[in-house]
């Protein structure tokens, strides 16, 4: 029978350590376009749906994930089915909320523990939300971490922040450009509502790693090109989607900058076929927009774990196939 997982059963079976395990070994095989394609985006009048399909090699289930928006409530939906590659039953039904903050922050993780100078991490954090926290968390699983600064608007959401991690060295910064100085590592986490970038490229200094994950349409912004003029090494989880569908590149490319051949996808890092950061002083970016192979690995985890467990619910009815 079906298993269902919702929020609270996959917030339950989740693990950082599992999740960055699993992700480091989705992008160490086969990630290529007929394994993964591109996202499909339909828009309509009040609503949007995205969809992201995976079929990942060297694991039994195969999956999808479906984002259902309402734009008039700013309501959204997410929903993975998980297959088995074999029979084509549907193993799990998950609530994929909780599971796309969990693998953009273990995938930044993957990539920052690559991109960075060996050795502890004073990082900054601009945003205060479900995200930035995961990206904290993720971060203490593959590195120490010496110092966090974080900043967002809001006094009460950075306190806040620093009170739920209070088991790490975190303090508040009064401004995103107080929280960067001195920073090796950078994580964006937040956009501003008007889509003006929160990191500026004037305020980075040789040696730090850049991660952004908030502009993953063309419409969203979140760094400014000069960010991306001054980054000697740029790496995406989705190379062509990255380059052509975020406001920050577009934005990029508007200012006169090139970057399509110096790019390179973040499986080839983990795969050890490009060589990331060549020296200490460089400047490294990782830019994201998520993808299948992340939503699959950790919410594949997280079904493995939740039958370990003992945790979700049997579904009374399920999808049977058909022979074709």
């Amino acid at each position: 029978m079906t298993l269902f997982l919702d929020d609270a059963a996959v917030r339950a079976a989740f693990d950082w350590e599992l999740a960055t395990s699993a992700v480091r070994e989705a992008y160490a095989t086969s990630v290529d376009g007929a394994r993964y394609p591109a996202r499909g985006m339909a828009r309509g009048d009040h609503g949007w749906l995205r969809t992201l399909t995976g079929v990942p090699a060297g694991r039994e289930l195969m999956g999808a994930k479906i984002i259902a928006a309402a734009m008039p409530t700013r309501r959204a939906s997410y929903l993975i089915p998980l297959f088995d590659q074999r029979t084509a039953e549907l193993v799990a039904l998950l609530d994929g909320h909780s599971i796309t903050g969990y693998r953009t922050a273990a995938t930044s993780a993957v990539a920052a523990d690559l991109l960075s100078p060996p050795g502890a991490l004073t990082v900054a954090v601009i945003g205060s939300g479900f995200e930035a926290q995961n990206h904290v968390r993720a971060l203490a699983v593959v590195r120490d971490l010496k110092a966090v600064r974080v900043y967002s608007p809001r006094p009460e959401s950075r306190a806040r922040f620093v009170a739920e991690l209070s088991d790490l060295p975190i303090t508040q910064a009064a401004g995103a450009e107080e929280a960067v100085a001195g920073a090796t590592l950078v994580v964006c986490a937040a956009r501003s509502r008007d889509e003006t970038p929160t990191l500026l490229g004037k305020w980075l200094r040789p040696g730090m790693t850049v991660v952004s994950i908030g502009s993953t349409l063309p419409e969203q912004r979140e760094v400014d090109p000069e960010v991306i003029a001054r980054a000697d090494v740029i790496v995406a989880d989705m190379v062509e989607e990255v380059l052509d569908d975020t406001g920050d590149l577009i934005a990029a490319r508007a200012a006169g900058l090139d970057v399509a051949g110096e790019i390179c996808s973040l499986a080839d890092l983990v795969g050890e076929r490009v060589p990331g950061r060549t020296h200490v002083n460089q400047i490294a970016l990782y830019k994201s927009v998520g993808s299948a192979a992340q939503d699959l690995a950790v919410a594949g985890m997280c079904a493995r774990n939740a039958e370990r467990l003992g945790l979700g619910t049997r579904m009374p009815a399920t999808i049977h196939p058909v022979q074709k």
